[in-house]
């Protein structure tokens, strides 16, 4: 049985070492869609409230921010930054690409995750898919 859940947050970003529109901060409301799999137990895999409860706290703590790769601005300008914005920093280029197998391995610690999509426009997505 697979189970599918998603929820959003908007967040800015840029792309280090980049040569394109996205070299320059930008916002997105990033989708993200996940699904679990298990064997169902009383007619359940997991209660559908908690799963998405669990992706919403995972989403909420990039809501609103600025997120910014390890590393990729000046020490000085990001402590500016960080006394007007708040800013979460990833150890990873900041891509859809990245933040789906980010969310697939956050997840997986508390399910058996068979897939994130990550979706940064409503066209375009990343998906993550366990092996």
């Amino acid at each position: 049985m697979i189970l599918t859940t998603e929820a959003s947050f908007d967040a800015a970003h840029f792309l280090t070492n980049y040569e394109g529109k996205c070299k320059n901060i930008h916002g997105h409301r990033w989708k993200i869609v996940l699904s679990i799999k298990g064997e169902e137990k009383n007619g359940m895999v997991v209660d559908f409230g908690i799963l998405k409860d669990d992706l919403k706290k995972e989403c909420d703590y990039f809501d609103h921010t600025f997120i910014v790769e390890k590393n990729s601005l000046d020490p000085n300008l990001l402590s500016l930054l960080q006394k007007q914005f708040l800013i979460r920093i990833v150890d990873f280029r900041t891509t859809a690409e990245n933040f789906s197998k980010y969310f697939f391995n956050k997840l997986n610690q508390k399910y058996n995750v068979y897939e994130v999509l990550v979706y940064e426009t409503p066209t375009n997505c990343a998906r993550y898919v366990c092996e």
